[in-house]
């Protein structure tokens, strides 16, 4: 499960928003931003963002989901083709 690695003060985050920016394009991280001790909101790299994006594409989409629980069955049965035999 993802964790959110850093919590910032709001008043912080007015100041440090390039090195912010800066980290999260080094990393994966998380960062979440506080106003008066409570998380209010996230930042995240465009990267991550677009992963989420198309996480949430793939979990609405029906067919695709029916696919990939029968292909989670198939394995748990045995029923798959090793990579040779593929190509």
């Amino acid at each position: 499960m993802q964790t959110i690695e850093t919590y910032v003060p709001i008043t912080q985050a007015k100041a440090k928003l390039l090195d912010m920016v800066r980290q999260l394009g080094d990393t994966n991280d998380t960062i979440a931003i506080t106003k008066n001790g409570v998380p209010e909101a996230v930042l995240l790299s465009m990267k991550k963002f677009e992963g989420f994006l198309e996480t949430i594409d793939i979990l609405s989409d029906p067919e695709m989901m029916r696919q990939l629980h029968g292909s989670a069955v198939d394995i748990k049965e045995g029923k798959f083709v090793d990579i040779d035999t593929a190509l």
